[in-house]
């Protein structure tokens, strides 16, 4: 599970990508109706969205949104992640659930980095017990778990529910699935896209809307010689990967 992070698609619009192309044939289809809805299907869908995604038409993507579910991240994973200001979160509260756990592996994310340096590793997991045994003590002493979270570092791992559409996703993958992102977030994205990339409805979206890190998108990579040396190619065959076969060429 790769340092205890988990992602989940748990719902999406239903029938969506012949949502998103039965929106986008009100521009220039003359017979559009509300009950076209009805009769939209594979073939209908594979007709246009591509052409039209290729284009560069996406707008429609807003009409289709996907709800994920994600454990085991830090807040500083988290804190990036509301950047993302075209979504909606719901966030485990430290406010009304006591962290009770003694773990500090469980109850923390601790970077490889520094997990990779044994005298560092064991400071920190020293610091974070510290934190954990003062919070334990304010919370008996009559602090309210709303106050005695202060204590807490960033480190401390989280739970959090997200609704993007597919216009909002793309950009969120575009920005953070890249090798420059943070490791953690990046993770995140990353597990995103294999969630997509295991359902049988939404994985032609990832080719045709070109869901992925922004060398994907755009044919190049814009962080030029900020990269290390072989990213794109090392990005695109992870992204390939996605479909298991050459389709996503």
């Amino acid at each position: 599970m790769g340092n205890g992070i988990r992602v989940d698609l748990v719902n999406y619009t239903k029938k969506p990508l012949e949502t998103v192309t039965w929106a986008a044939l009100i521009s220039y289809w003359d017979g559009w109706e509300s009950e076209a809805f009805g009769r939209m299907g594979k073939n209908d869908v594979e007709m246009h969205l591509p052409r039209v995604l290729g284009y560069g038409h996406e707008s429609i993507l807003e009409h289709a949104v996907l709800t994920f579910a994600i454990e085991g991240c830090s807040r500083v994973c988290s804190h990036q992640l509301v950047r993302h200001r075209l979504a909606s979160y719901t966030q485990q509260s430290q406010r009304y659930i006591k962290l009770n756990r003694e773990d500090v592996e469980e109850t923390f994310v601790i970077p490889e980095s520094v997990k990779n340096r044994p005298e560092l590793y064991e400071k920190w997991k020293g610091l974070m017990r510290e934190a954990m045994e003062l919070y334990e003590e304010s919370y008996d002493s009559g602090v309210h778990q709303e106050d005695a979270r202060f204590i807490l570092p960033q480190a401390v791992r989280t739970k959090i529910v997200v609704t993007m559409n597919l216009r909002e996703l793309k950009h969120f993958l575009g920005l953070r699935a890249c090798e420059r992102a943070q490791w953690e977030i990046r993770e995140v994205a990353w597990k995103m896209l294999e969630e997509i990339a295991r359902n049988d409805e939404l994985r032609p979206i990832i080719k045709w809307a070109k869901l992925g890190p922004r060398c994907v998108q755009l044919g190049y990579c814009p962080e030029g010689e900020l990269m290390p040396p072989g990213c794109w190619k090392r990005t695109r065959e992870k992204w390939k990967a996605l479909e298991g076969s050459k389709q996503m060429v």
